[in-house]
């Protein structure tokens, strides 16, 4: 492994010295390369791939020029306002919404009797209605929603209108929810409980594994609910035109979702409904399928005939939640005495909240990925989540892996402890290798694993550390793996899960039209920079067209670490086949062979002889002449990955990132306070598209991994949420961050866009496990739940001298006990 200093961005591409170009690279974070690797097809090498910039659209940004979905103002436009549950469970027996009707200024209510059809973001879990109909399942379940002039209005009239409730228990705990004698959330004559989803899965010989092993570790955790907290609140407009066309602006990260739903929901055709997703101030999963209030929005506009806004309070954010699931797990693993892992058994219990979301999938997420980090040879897996009356949890970034690997790697550092290992080195001893399966049928393609550790405790100086830290310090470690982007679409189909359109314009302007969503990930300058490098012209020449239903091509959304992967390689194609046009009708001119035309610095030339050479706007003139308007297609299907079992269409990708985060921490022993002293995260991306952004997800998710770990809750009292609010709720500020150092290690995947892979959710997973065992390495005792606080030290301190609480065994069918710190 060769290092390799930060790639400098040169302003000499421009030649007009437009002030808006990427500003050069700095050195807050580190690139380690593996030999460089020329795609057959851009001979000419990169200029534009890998470089450190600003992003195309931070331009708008930063000045406020962009426009999110609330602030978008129509003439006539309506305000609306849901009427939302007061209570956790009971059936409705009246909504009176005539004094609200009565109220000057309103202009209609709509209720759960004027929309009767039920959805859900996954076919087989369509539980939801826009409105309430015969019960409310939680404390903010939407049951009326009521439009008015302005928005004043609208709150007053909502506060009018009656609502008549018969209580019914309260469902508040997974052990509730397996009980028999109490109501069904959800009517279910198969069940006598509250269970969701089940999986059971099993793969190589289990029990054999576990008779093999000269070490059998069991051990219980639990991880904390918590939510999303966006910048930006979730709001809509919905206009209905004079043409029959409604066009809805919504801050969603899957435009296409929610246009198919809209359509279900209200009974129009696709081609009468048009969905707008501006960019969107912050998703992280919390945006990605539809809401009641963007539905209520369109139906009452359709029904008003004006245009209609709903803007969510911070309050209502919480209650749409769909965040992360508290999960309980039962963790055991079979080793030999030098730290082979010979079978694995994980059971997990999801709080599900009052409706499915993306459950079914969550439920498959908290066991699918647990082989493609490290060698398994055995493995089983119970899932199970239920139903409780609380705000249904959904996908939080990491969608699914994040419990489980808080709970894998805080056990494999008992293990290595235990085996008298190298933490690190136990790691790189049974990481998984490139280009092999897994013994549940998953591909894996490349892997930086190892090299990630390696870059880490370098930079950290891992081992020397350990090896002298006084008691109240603590360095730990922990690895992870993630998708880049869901094998299976949610709607199984054969067509492509991304596509799109490039268009070039005689002047030399390039547009690329994509289904995509901006959530702030980079998603416009990726597909800007892999045009511009395909085309070897500036990023500021190509202009993105995203998430526009009626402009754009099919791209299933923001979600699962897809879009670089996937709307990538689409957009890839499509320059891959404009550039073909261009190279044509250049090599006639130069008369050189097509084969031997590069593309770079706004130029098309010879290889075997630069000055030979056209402008970009003179070869595209000669091609448009030749072969007419320049627009070109692509398409990104991703490879038929599933084994064929039940729940294996969960867990397949066509890359999967790899992410090791070293963490450093002073713990008060007296006190239990933590001070994590800094964050080292080294990420396999494949390839860099842009240093800067990569750099940026890194830091992301280990500011996010730190929140989770220390402080986010999601607590509940008597069936209401006790801090639906930002004051209380508790994130980290700019002046709780530590130090962070990102290391992006490159290994070229064979099948990513340029080699790339995702950096949007892979490095949060390792931040809070990294965390525990730091702690753990500090303090010499484990914590087995999150959030990691002074209190569950303090216990842990009390409770332990140096070994690990063990916890009595349970019955497979049974939850776990509230797991003790």
């Amino acid at each position: 492994m060769k290092e390799e200093e930060l790639p400098q961005v040169s302003t000499a591409t421009n030649p007009d010295g437009d002030a808006r170009l990427p500003t050069p690279a700095h050195d807050a974070s580190s690139v380690i390369r593996r030999a460089p690797q020329t795609p057959p097809d851009k001979p000419e090498g990169f200029h534009v791939v890998g470089k450190a910039m600003a992003k195309t659209d931070s331009f708008t940004r930063v000045t406020g020029q962009d426009k999110f979905a609330d602030d978008i103002f129509l003439p006539n436009m309506l305000y609306g306002k849901m009427v939302r549950s007061t209570v956790p469970h009971a059936v409705l027996k009246r909504v009176d919404a005539s004094a609200a009707r009565a109220l000057p200024g309103v202009v209609a209510v709509a209720t759960g009797a004027d929309i009767l059809v039920r959805y859900g973001i996954l076919p087989s879990s369509p539980d939801e209605m826009v409105m309430a109909l015969d019960k409310v399942r939680y404390v903010g379940d939407p049951i009326a929603c009521v439009v008015a002039d302005d928005e004043l209005t609208a709150e007053e009239a909502a506060e009018l209108v009656d609502v008549e409730y018969e209580a019914l228990p309260a469902i508040g705990t997974i052990d509730q929810a397996l009980r028999d004698d109490l109501p069904q959330i959800h009517e279910n004559p198969r069940r006598t409980n509250n269970i969701h989803k089940e999986a059971h899965l099993e793969f190589g010989d289990v029990e054999a594994g576990f008779a093999q092993a000269d070490r059998i570790f069991e051990d219980e955790y639990f991880f904390e609910g918590n939510t999303h907290a966006p910048i930006e609140q979730h709001a809509v407009v919905a206009q209905y035109g004079g043409d029959g066309k409604l066009t809805i602006w919504c801050s969603t990260q899957t435009p296409h979702y929610l246009h198919r739903i809209a359509c279900a929901v209200l009974g129009m055709p696709g081609s009468q409904v048009r969905i707008i997703a501006p960019p969107v101030g912050g998703g992280f999963g919390g945006k990605t399928e539809p809401f009641a209030h963007e539905l209520a929005a369109a139906y009452l506009a359709r029904k008003t005939g004006r245009p209609v806004k709903i803007a969510l309070n911070r309050q209502e954010v919480f209650y749409a939640h769909r965040g992360r699931h508290p999960v309980r797990f039962k963790l055991k693993t079979g080793v030999k005495n030098d730290g082979t892992i010979t079978a694995i058994h994980l059971q997990s219990w999801l709080d599900g909240g009052a409706y499915g979301s993306y459950g079914v999938a969550t439920t498959y997420y908290t066991g699918a990925l647990t082989t493609v980090t490290y060698k398994v040879p055995a493995y089983k897996f119970d899932g199970c989540r239920v139903f409780t009356n609380k705000p249904p949890c959904g996908p939080k970034r990491g969608h699914g892996t994040t419990q489980p690997r808080f709970a894998l790697e805080n056990q494999l550092d008992k293990i290595a402890d235990a085996l008298g290992l190298d933490a690190a080195e136990y790691r790189k001893q049974i990481a998984v290798d490139p280009y092999t399966s897994t013994v549940n049928g998953l591909r894996v393609t490349s892997c930086g694993l190892r090299e990630c550790i390696d870059a880490a405790c370098e930079r950290t100086q891992y081992k020397t550390k350990r090896a002298a830290m006084r008691r109240g310090k603590g360095i730990g470690i922990a690895a992870s793996a993630y998708l880049c982007g869901a094998g299976l679409p949610i709607y199984w189909n054969d067509m492509p899960q991304s596509g799109a359109m490039v268009k070039v314009d005689r002047g030399g302007g390039v547009t690329v039209f994509a289904g995509t969503s901006d959530c702030g990930q980079g998603s416009t300058h990726m597909l800007a920079a892999i045009v511009a490098e395909t085309l070897g012209i500036d990023v500021m020449d190509v202009s993105v067209c995203f998430g526009d239903t009626d402009l754009t091509p099919v791209d299933l959304g923001s979600y699962s670490s897809r879009v670089t992967f996937m709307a990538g390689n689409a957009a890839r194609e499509a320059a891959g086949k404009a550039r073909a046009l261009i190279a044509q009708a250049a090599a006639a001119k130069l008369g050189s062979a097509q084969e031997r035309i590069g593309f770079a610095g706004r130029r098309v030339y010879d290889l075997d002889e630069p000055s030979h050479a056209l402008t970009f706007i003179a070869a595209v003139q000669l091609a448009e002449a030749q072969f007419g308007t320049l627009a070109t297609v692509g398409s990104y299907w991703a490879p038929k990955l599933a084994a064929g079992y039940k729940g294996s269409g969960v867990g397949p990708s066509p890359a999967y990132s790899y992410s090791v985060a070293v963490a450093e921490v002073d713990v008060d022993l007296e006190t239990g306070a933590i001070q994590v002293e800094k964050i080292t995260l080294a990420h396999d991306v494949g390839r860099c598209i842009n240093a800067d952004s990569v750099e940026g997800q890194i830091e992301g998710g280990v500011y996010m991994g730190l929140g989770e770990a220390l402080m986010e809750e999601w607590p509940f009292r008597a069936g209401e949420h006790k801090i639906p609010n930002l004051l209380d709720y508790k994130t980290l500020t700019s002046l709780d961050a530590p130090p962070i150092e990102a290391i992006i290690i490159e290994t070229d995947d064979r099948e990513g866009p340029f080699g790339a892979k995702e950096a949007g959710q892979g490095p949060l997973n390792p931040v809070i496990p990294a965390i525990a065992n730091a702690v753990a390495d500090a303090i010499k005792a484990r914590i087995h739940s999150t959030p990691i606080t002074a209190e569950k030290i303090l216990k842990a301190l009390d409770a332990s001298s140096g070994s690990t609480l063990r916890l009595k065994k349970m019955p497979a069918s049974q939850p776990p006990p509230p797991v003790p710190a």
